[in-house]
């Protein structure tokens, strides 16, 4: 037999099949094996199986040797990885390596082996301590502790006892020393919680959407605190026991934890969590516990969409409308699309669910391509926060310079009065700085595109990130003449020393990417929170998701309207679901919440839409400019990045790709509503030099898309990477 290989070197040159010989044993798709490869050994994938090849048998090398015991991919997993070679234009091998924990590439970690220890069977323990000598206490006494306890760990007993009286009573045959296979429990302290909840008949209904559609994806609308998990809870167990597999998605490691301790208090060891903040040797425990079905569900951020599950017949990914769920290295897929393949190949279906859905998502459910179910009440019957609108212009004018409104002062000291707790809100994202007016709200936008221009400390201008206009910085604003222009803002930092200030007796708590470097950060300072050892909670973006505090009355967010003034087509579809998301975290118990919203342009439509909470106000409107304008979902915004630590070769190659580009351009004009090369907005990260060529392509582009693929990648060399995004979450 002849299996045919993919060798996991993620190379272009080597990114084919290679034909081997079988071992003496017979070894299945799926099995990574190493081979040998030109005068050296190397990992591979068994991807195929045939009786003979098109090489003479002579020139055929044989496979050395399995590197597991078991397939460590399914037929699926080959068939999807097939699918993100194809799709996203990667490597073969690199597709592969995603279903698979990095580390058990190379041997990195392998399963965990505990000894333990017990008496020998058929020989009496009165025996054996009757043939020790006298004075062999310690071995009398380890006898009679294995007869009481039956065995005990062999790092424990050799504490106990010593380390020469259990080798003596080995040697002597009377103990004997075994192997258990042992698993790295991630979480092992968590508290697992459930309750009994009786379903709202818009719960019982969505349930019955999902299970009665005949359409592959449901989009579940409910209002934040409507009862979405309790769905998703109930749909897991159905399809547990219609005898199939869930993979349950979330957007944050951080919100994994909770969810986890829902799953585990309903499924017990049924649940595998799986994100990159795992350890090595966490990671592979979970995963083989997936891999072997000893686990049923993986709970986990975007990677657990490539959980090695079998018979998988439920797909949940909650907070769909999030960024994170779009990967941004190679290979750049989107969590929808590849759940959507894996559905396909499976025949499971997919929940995706929101608050606040992409305008991608809600359309498709409007027109029909995918089911709706709406959730438009909370749980308890309790309205949703009331927002109070703080014009930050105003208080400026009135002298107070503090990241803090009068309004949220004194909401925060009645949240301190009646025992309550409150998280402030920083809406605050990426490197780039707009410039606003803070006597009338004026916003410097690009003529030609119509976003807002993104302030350049190092070259002093105002750019457009989108056709690369740049403006001289102003010195006045031109509407109103004003010369109280802000571009810079606060940071967490400075917003807990202010607070600290404030309320000098109270505990503050810090969640931004500083706080929540180690494998534990996020669930350490959200288990402090919810145990209520702090008052105030002050974060960016981690905060603002899915997280439930029953003693959360009050929400501050500040710098609400930021993120309006982003160059990007979605900021104000951001700016919505940030603002509903984050509100919808306080008032979610018994209790009445607020949300202050601090703003310097309280007019401004989007803003009051989320203040309404007019989800579908907010949608038409942003649908009809979107269509008006052609941007996403009703075009494609595709850009190559060309990255290089010499900036003379990357604009070499920027030159020679656009000139390629511009042919295909000149032959499909009407596929292409913009086409410009440009410098990236971020002209250096990392120590390389960034330049990009951007499009913006009408929907009847596949054809032209592969053709920006195929000669775009061609100039990637060794000095010189390029790729290619489809519709990128950031554009810096």
């Amino acid at each position: 037999m002849i299996a045919e290989v993919i060798v996991d070197i993620a190379h272009g040159e080597v990114d084919r099949v290679f034909d081997y010989k079988m071992p003496d044993i017979s070894l299945e798709l799926g099995f990574r094996v190493e081979v040998p490869f030109g005068r050296q050994k190397t990992e591979g994938f068994i991807i195929g199986v045939k009786d003979k090849s098109d090489l003479p048998e002579e020139k055929l090398k044989e496979i050395i040797r399995p590197l597991d015991e078991f397939p460590a991919l399914s037929c699926e997993c080959l068939r999807l990885a097939e699918f993100l070679k194809r799709k996203y234009h990667v490597p073969f091998a690199l597709a592969l390596r995603q279903f698979i924990p990095a580390e058990l590439r190379g041997g990195r970690v392998k399963q965990k082996v505990i000894s333990f220890v017990s008496l020998t069977e058929g020989i009496s323990p009165l025996d054996m301590v009757a043939s020790l000598r006298k004075g062999s206490t310690a071995q009398a006494n380890a006898i009679g502790y294995l007869h009481t306890e039956g065995r005990a760990l062999l790092s424990e007993i050799n504490e106990k006892f010593g380390n020469s009286a259990i080798k003596a009573l080995k040697e002597k045959g009377f103990i004997t020393v075994f192997t258990e296979k042992a698993s790295r429990v991630p979480y092992r302290e968590l508290d697992a919680f459930s309750k009994d909840v009786e379903l709202s008949s818009e719960q019982s209904s969505a349930i019955e959407t999902v299970e009665k559609t005949g359409k592959t994806v449901t989009l579940l609308h409910g209002v934040t605190g409507s009862g979405k998990t309790e769905v998703y809870l109930r749909l897991i167990n159905s399809t547990l026991k219609n005898g199939k597999t869930a993979i349950m998605l979330v957007p944050e490691i951080a919100l994994t934890p909770q969810m986890l301790g829902q799953l585990r208090a309903r499924f017990g060891d049924n649940v595998s969590i799986i994100h990159s903040g795992l350890s090595a040797g966490e990671r592979y425990d979970e995963w083989l516990r997936l891999r072997t079905g000893e686990a049923k569900i993986a709970i986990g951020a975007r990677s657990a969409i490539f959980a090695p599950l079998e018979n998988l017949g439920l797909i949940i990914i909650d907070e769909e409308h999030d960024g994170s769920y779009e990967a941004e290295t190679s290979p750049r897929y989107k969590t929808l699309d590849v759940a959507t393949e894996r559905a396909k190949l499976s025949g499971a279906k997919i929940v995706i669910g929101s608050a606040t859905p992409s305008i991608d998502s809600y359309d498709k459910a409007l027109s029909g391509e995918y089911a709706l179910a709406k959730m438009n009440t909370r749980i308890n019957g309790k309205n949703l926060p009331e927002f109070i609108v703080a014009d930050m212009r105003g208080e400026v004018r009135r002298g107070n310079h503090s990241v803090f409104s009068s309004d949220l002062k004194e909401e925060l000291k009645r949240c301190v009065e009646e025992d309550n707790q409150a998280i402030i809100f920083f809406n605050r994202r990426g490197y780039s700085q707009q410039v606003i007016c803070r006597d009338c709200g004026y916003v410097a936008r690009c003529e030609n595109c119509d976003v807002t221009l993104n302030y350049h400390r190092d070259t002093g201008v105002l750019k457009c990130h989108y056709c690369g206009s740049a403006y001289k910085m102003l010195s006045a604003c031109p509407e109103c003449g004003s010369v109280n222009l802000s571009y810079s803002g606060a940071g967490t930092q400075r917003i807990v020393a202010e607070l600290k200030q404030l309320f000098p007796n109270e505990e503050i708590l810090r969640m931004d990417n500083d706080t929540t470097r180690n494998k534990e950060g996020h669930f350490k300072i959200l288990k402090e929170f919810s145990d209520k050892k702090a008052r105030f909670l002050v974060g960016t973006q981690m905060v603002a998701k899915g997280h439930d505090f029953p003693s959360v009355t009050l929400v501050g967010i500040l710098d609400a309207d930021m993120s309006l003034y982003f160059s990007d087509y979605r900021s104000t579809e951001r700016t919505f679901q940030l603002l509903t998301q984050v509100a919808g975290r306080s008032g979610r118990a018994n209790k009445k919440g607020k949300v202050v919203l601090q703003t310097y342009n309280p007019d401004n439509v989007t803003l009051q839409q989320a203040i309404a909470y007019d989800y579908e106000g907010f949608f038409q409107r942003e649908r009809a400019m979107r269509k008006a304008t052609g941007f996403p979902p009703y075009a494609l915004v595709l850009r190559v990045m060309i990255e290089s630590e010499d900036d003379g070769e990357a604009i070499d190659t920027l030159k020679a790709d656009f000139e390629k580009l511009k042919n295909i351009y000149n032959k499909n004009q009407d596929n292409f509503l913009f086409f410009n090369k440009m410098r990236s907005p971020v002209k250096k990260i990392n120590n390389k030099y960034r330049y990009q060529v951007l499009m913006r392509l009408t929907c009847e582009y596949e054809n032209v898309k592969d053709e920006i693929y195929q000669n775009s990648l061609a100039e990637k060399t060794a000095k010189v990477l390029v790729y290619v995004e489809e519709n990128p979450s950031n554009l810096y």
